[in-house]
């Protein structure tokens, strides 16, 4: 089965011009034919109308433009009628003109192109017949018909293919367009967030610390005596010590909400299920070394270039499966994303890939991608660190 493109208006009116000159040939064998006195009027009248109707028939037919079988059955009877008439008059040959078109717009290539020159050759031996001679002359009419309907359509055909290519071009130049601003938005927001759990991390939350401390000390060396100096030193302590809590819950509201009551490793072995689950694409997730707590940075990162990497394997790569691995190793943790897509070039990479390997340099760390085409890609990232507890 084959669909027929969406008809434009210029192509809609071409249809109609085409089917206009066809049925003005017709006529006008048919007004030859009776005015010329000829034996043969009423047949060839009678013959012109059959094409005709077989003609006009095709276009009501709803099988016509949606199947190759149907259309050569159709353009086969149009055919018969044709040939039918050229018997009976040498006029008939005009027709061919317009079977020219239909021929090479409903049929492939190939078989287009071989109607075509049957019903060159079939008009110009009916015309000699009725000349009672070959005359060299009188093939070049069909002949250059012919050429001119093929160099035409197939002209036709390649402009419609090179437009098509180009309407699927600025379609996805535009939905390329609209995920980079959502990247880039969606980038900016992420980076807003982690500077303002940076700021209240280490200013107002070291600051409450601090205080905190301050005021334990105090409240040690005091006198024992001293007893409203104590309970305003355990008031402002335990004041130091709410503010610093809620600066705490700051940073965690902050943080990705992956990362809420989790680990790095359960976050992205979540990642793994639900890209398995939404997609057509098997994603594991294989943990390595001992755990260890890492800075929320660290963890903002790494999730992150794991979520982008899954994206990019399920949008670019027409990967089965692929394979997230998170190793702690000494004084360094590194997460790796393979796939056995059909791979690319790294050094035609995009922004996705820019903006992890940004990521990553900003840590002190290193982003490695290996890929080659029908091989699959490997994207490695190690991030030094030393391991911490959360504050």
């Amino acid at each position: 089965m084959i669909t027929a493109p969406v008809l434009t208006p210029t192509s809609k009116l071409l249809t109609w011009c085409l089917h206009l000159l066809l049925f003005a040939l017709l006529a006008l064998a048919a007004v030859r034919a009776v005015a010329a006195g000829s034996p043969r009027a009423a047949a060839v009248v009678a013959m012109a109308v059959v094409c005709g109707a077989v003609y006009a028939a095709g276009p009501l037919l709803p099988h016509i433009r949606a199947s190759v079988r149907a259309a050569a059955w159709w353009l086969l009877a149009v055919g018969v009628a044709w040939v039918a008439l050229l018997v009976l008059t040498a006029d008939g040959v005009w027709v061919a003109f317009p079977l020219y078109f239909l021929q090479l717009h409903l049929l492939p290539r190939r078989h287009g192109l071989f109607a075509v020159i049957a019903t060159a050759l079939a008009a110009i031996t009916a015309f000699a017949v009725h000349q009672g001679a070959f005359v060299p002359a009188a093939a070049i009419g069909p002949a250059l018909g012919a050429a001119v309907a093929v160099a035409v359509v197939w002209g036709y055909q390649a402009l419609y293919r090179e437009s098509e290519r180009r309407r699927n071009l600025i379609k996805k130049l535009t939905e390329t367009r609209v995920d980079l601003a959502e990247a880039q938005h969606e980038a900016g927001v992420l980076a807003e967030r982690e500077r303002l759990a940076h700021e209240i991390h280490d200013t107002l939350a070291q600051g409450l610390s601090s205080i905190q401390l301050l005021l334990v000390a105090a409240e040690r060396t005091l006198p024992e005596n001293a007893g409203n100096a104590a309970r305003y030193v355990e008031q402002a302590r335990q004041a130091a010590a709410d503010n610093l809590a809620e600066a705490r819950r700051f940073v965690v509201a902050l943080s990705p909400p992956a990362l809420d009551d989790s680990t790095l490793a359960d976050a992205l072995k979540r990642l793994c299920a639900t890209t398995t689950a939404r997609h057509r694409i098997t994603a594991s997730f294989h943990l390595s070394g001992t755990p260890v707590p890492l800075p929320t940075t660290h963890e903002v990162a790494l999730l992150r270039i794991g979520q982008a990497a899954l994206a990019n394997t399920v949008r670019h790569a027409e990967a089965s499966t692929a394979e997230v691995s998170l190793s702690y190793l000494d004084k360094h943790v590194a997460l790796v994303v393979a796939d056995d897509g059909i791979g690319f070039d790294p050094g035609h990479s995009g922004f996705g890939l820019t903006a992890m390997r940004s990521r990553a340099e900003a840590l002190n760390g290193t982003l490695s991608v290996g890929s080659a085409a029908g091989h699959g890609t490997t994207l490695s990232v190690r991030l030094p660190v030393e391991p911490k507890e959360r504050p």
